[in-house]
């Protein structure tokens, strides 16, 4: 048996611009309802950012690792090492 929680709904209002509402008819031209656009297009916003924000963390711990740190200063110096001089 399956049962289906009733989904927790909130109204927004939100003026658009015009970039906002080419972005929103985009969405809708996939074949989406108003409010299922605004939807999609909130929870891709969102998980681009939560994508940006994990990857300022990595870059972060990245560069606080001295290990990490050190190896890239062998890479550089073995990069510097084999390129060749600027022209003059």
């Amino acid at each position: 048996m399956c049962y289906t929680l009733p989904m927790a709904s909130r109204v927004v209002r939100a003026r658009l611009d015009d970039a906002s509402q080419s972005a929103l008819t985009a969405i809708m031209n996939e074949g989406r309802n108003e409010s299922e656009a605004v939807r999609t297009a909130l929870i891709e916003a969102g998980q681009r950012r939560r994508t940006r924000s994990e990857l300022v963390d990595e870059v972060a711990r990245l560069a606080a690792d001295p290990a990490d740190a050190a190896a890239r200063r062998a890479v550089m110096a073995d990069m510097e090492s084999v390129s060749p001089d600027w022209p003059d």
